[in-house]
């Protein structure tokens, strides 16, 4: 039986008294055996109930009374349906509406009909065919004026037309229903009513009441043990409160909702049903089977008086395949192994093409992923950029300045994710930048206070005072080896505490060496784990089930650690934590850092106004871009496409242009070209999602003079504009 169905008793306890006086006793004897059936049912004990039921159809059949007939086939439908068998289901329900017919009752057919547009909307996910047995219910309910079919069949129709998206037609339906429940006001018609309410009122936005009845559903789910309202009402509950952005309650009520669904399909009751249906089938075939039998005997007796003539030709046979195996072995045996060397040349030659396209596809993907990734990345460095400049009160805040951080390392990790080939092969180099240790560590501490607090850690840090306050390294790489393993020490951590512990191991002329310990006290790693932990893709088992991740951090740290020349060690035990040592040298010579810091010290101010055609076609890049150019009082027009870019550039003069690469109508390599061959020699930047490497030679050859990387720091942009205008004038 659907969850959403009106119960069967209901229509039962309603005709009892219609039956005639003639053979009362028989009748009312057929109808307490289907009573009792439908009870069994609803109690879940389906091999009893299939048993009356059957029980009762045959009285029935006896009795040529459709009208039992037809309940009868009701009842075994119910059953049915109850367990996951929809198609005996509908074949039965398919012959109740027959004896209906032929006993004239419209009243049960609107259950039936009920019960059919239950199993194709619920069980077989077919909406159209649900909301045309609705419908046919729901012209005989108004044609005999029975508001509490009515009722029920508009609850139905609600949801068919909600799961449709049809909402205005779905709510009217509902609205008629809330009016008059009272003529089916029952547990699990209520629960279904304000399951459908909490759906009506998410789609006007009126969160409170969606919320109010959405938890009214899943109380009386939960106070009637109605499981299947209480599925629904979960995952309806959970997919408003995404729409809000409630994600913690939302996550909560879809696991309810998992755990309801799996007590509900796939219980042991459930498969134990289907059990008891297959034997109650056979036993329907048993005189078939029976008749079978006979005609096997028959058969039998024939074999017998043959066997002697099958065994002489078998024997014949096997001699003759034996004489030809002998004659013919030396020519199999070399054709097998011919056979065999032929298949495996083609399976290698299939092995050799489709690591080729294997290859070929990773590499299109990586450069796909790079540029999905870096162009929104781009917006949210430049807006982040944005607010910092626009709000000066917020220089200091350390969430702005966490953000940025964030947004720094965010990029350096898509990098590393989409290129640990590259890392693999030692294809990545490592920059040389001015940093201050306790400023970095500090940072790294602040963007992980949340995952800090959430398991009630705290990050302890303590830093040797004999480390200079400036080294030169690649502080972006450093951030996030300690930025995985500090994240991972505070994971694996309750009620504890992660420490960063960072000391001055030696000075070898200018480079100081520097130790770095990251411990934690934690659950620890089994010894027999810590060989494998730097793979890639592992996750150590774990006695808890909510750590999640795709086990790349700690193979990036590995890999990270031999780019600095160095190799991180690991010591662990069950309970009592783990603790990760390292030693990284570092540039401390003054004049080396004084030096990169002048030559990162770029004048933005100019006193020329450059006036700059952009050429963007994602909205929000557009508005980074002009934000940049404005703050630098340049002039600037941007337009969406490479034509649009040609037209501009005939109508007015530009000191340079920034040419997106991936468009739409042309992309930029062809618009570049188009200006070229026009004769206008204006200076083009590239500024692209791609990786430098995988476009710069076509970028050169279409007739760019530069390109830039989004996200791209401010003042590469403006000292390249200036290089290039001033090296055109």
């Amino acid at each position: 039986m659907s969850q959403k169905i009106l119960p069967i008793l209901l229509f039962l306890f309603t005709f009892q008294s219609t039956f005639s006086q003639k053979d009362k006793l028989t009748k009312k004897e057929v109808f307490s055996l289907l009573a009792k059936s439908d009870s069994l049912m609803f109690k879940s004990n389906y091999k009893q109930s299939l048993s009356l039921s059957y029980k009762a159809l045959n009285h029935a059949l006896e009795l040529n009374d459709n009208k039992l007939i037809s309940l009868a086939y009701n009842s075994i439908a119910g059953t049915y349906e109850e367990i996951l068998e929809e198609d005996k289901a509908l074949a039965y329900y398919k012959k109740a509406i027959f004896h209906t017919d032929k006993a004239g009752n419209d009243t049960l057919k609107i259950w039936f009909y009920n019960n059919i547009g239950n199993i194709y909307l619920y069980r077989k996910n077919q909406i159209d065919k649900g909301l045309e047995y609705y419908d046919k219910s729901l012209a005989y309910s108004q044609q005999i004026k029975d508001t509490g079919a009515i009722v029920l069949t508009k609850m139905n129709k609600s949801w068919a037309l909600f799961q449709k998206k049809k909402n205005t037609q779905a709510i009217e339906n509902l609205n008629y229903a809330e009016k008059y429940i009272e003529h089916m006001r029952y547990p699990d018609t209520e629960t279904y009513l304000n399951l459908l309410l909490g759906i009506k009122f998410n789609y006007l936005n009126d969160n409170d009441k969606a919320g109010f009845y959405f938890n009214e559903a899943i109380k009386l789910g939960k106070k009637n043990n109605l499981d299947s309202y209480l599925s629904d009402a979960y995952e309806q509950y959970a997919n408003h409160l995404f729409a809000i952005g409630d994600y913690k309650n939302a996550y909560l009520n879809l696991d309810n909702h998992e755990e309801v669904k799996d007590r509900v399909f796939n219980s042991e009751k459930v498969k134990n049903t289907q059990i008891v249906a297959l034997k109650i089938e056979l036993d329907e075939s048993k005189k078939e089977i029976q008749k079978i039998a006979k005609e096997k005997n028959l058969q039998t007796e024939n074999l017998k008086k043959t066997k002697i003539i099958v065994i002489l030709v078998l024997v014949f046979l096997l001699l003759l395949m034996l004489v030809l195996y002998v004659l013919y072995r030396n020519n199999i045996f070399r054709k097998k192994v011919n056979d065999y060397l032929e298949d495996k040349n083609i399976e290698l030659k299939i092995a050799k093409e489709k690591a080729e396209e294997a290859s070929k596809l990773k590499t299109q993907f990586i450069s796909t992923i790079s540029h999905e990734l870096r162009t929104p990345l781009y917006g949210v460095v430049g807006i982040t950029n944005m607010l910092s400049d626009e709000h000066k009160e917020l220089a200091d805040s350390p969430h702005l300045n966490s953000l940025k951080f964030s947004a720094r390392y965010l990029l350096s990790l898509v990098n590393d994710l989409l290129q640990i080939n590259k890392i693999e092969e030692n294809k990545i180099v490592l920059e040389n930048l001015t940093m201050n240790i306790a400023d970095e560590i500090k940072m790294v501490s602040n963007s992980l206070s949340f995952i800090a607090s959430r398991n009630n850690n705290k990050i302890v840090i303590q830093i040797d005072s004999k480390i200079p306050e400036y080294l030169v390294g690649d502080k972006l790489r450093l951030s996030q080896i300690l930025m995985n393993l500090v994240s991972n020490g505070l994971k694996f951590t309750q009620d504890g505490e992660v420490r960063i512990i960072v000391n001055l191991e030696r000075n070898e002329k200018s480079i100081c060496f520097v130790n770095f310990v990251v411990e934690d006290t934690g659950m620890g790693i089994a010894e027999k784990d810590l060989g494998k932990i730097f793979d890639k893709f592992v996750q150590i088992d774990r006695k808890e089930d909510d750590y999640q991740g795709a086990g790349l951090g700690l193979s990036i740290v590995k890999k990270l650690i031999t780019l600095f020349g160095s190799e991180i060690s690991v010591e662990s035990k069950e309970g009592q934590g783990t603790k990760f040592t390292f030693t990284i040298g570092f540039d401390s010579d003054i004049t080396k850092v004084n030096e990169i810091i002048n030559n990162i010290q770029v004048d933005l101010s100019t006193d020329q106004v450059y006036k700059v055609l952009v050429v963007e076609d994602n909205k929000i890049n557009q508005m980074v871009t002009r934000k940049i150019m404005e703050k630098n009082n340049f002039k600037t027009i941007i337009v969406d496409d490479g034509y649009a870019a040609i037209e501009a550039l005939n109508k007015e003069s530009f000191d340079v242009v920034l040419m997106d690469i991936n468009m739409p109508l042309i992309n930029g390599f062809d618009t570049t070209r188009l200006i070229r061959k026009k004769g206008i020699t204006i200076p083009i930047i590239a500024l692209t999602a791609f990786a430098k490497d995988e476009i710069s030679e076509e970028a050169i050859s279409s007739g760019m003079n530069d390109v830039l990387v989004k996200p791209f720091e401010q003042a590469k942009l403006i000292h390249c504009i200036e290089t290039l205008v001033k090296k055109t004038s």
